[in-house]
């Protein structure tokens, strides 16, 4: 039987990786997950004393929402969702061909620009040192 993709060394590896060069592109990078699409959180980074201990069940959840309404209007797959308050905004995408999701929050003065330019960046990176998924592997949301 495989292994979870969120106990695979290499995915662990190459996503902290992926998510300290990240940091290093966006220093208004508050936190940062790579999850399943299942809501298990395989590896994350966090610049603040606060551990959001549930933001992977939930950002799970919120792709999934946004992957079903972009089913539902027949506009395609959803390619990111941004969230904005006050205290900073959340981005968050698919890796490229893995069931995987990036989901950042970044501090409110930072471009939503900058921000999605940099989520992108890093998971198309991602996406390249990743064996790809094969089309049955990854599970496809039941609508």
């Amino acid at each position: 039987m495989n292994q979870p993709i969120h106990q695979d060394q290499l995915v662990i590896t190459e996503g902290q990786a992926a998510l300290d060069g990240m940091c290093s592109l966006a220093p208004s990078t508050i936190y940062a997950a790579l999850l399943t699409d299942d809501g298990f959180d395989i590896v994350h980074v966090s610049r603040t004393q606060t551990e959001a201990s549930r933001f992977a069940s939930m950002s799970s959840s919120i792709q999934a929402l946004s992957d079903a309404v972009g089913h539902e209007l027949r506009i395609g797959d959803s390619e990111y969702v941004i969230m904005g308050s006050a205290q900073g905004h959340v981005i968050q995408l698919r890796i490229p061909g893995q069931p995987i999701v990036l989901a950042a929050l970044f501090q409110p003065h930072e471009t939503l620009g900058k921000a999605l330019s940099t989520a992108r960046l890093t998971a198309e990176r991602l996406a390249q040192r990743l064996p790809a998924v094969q089309a049955s592997a990854m599970a496809a949301p039941n609508f």
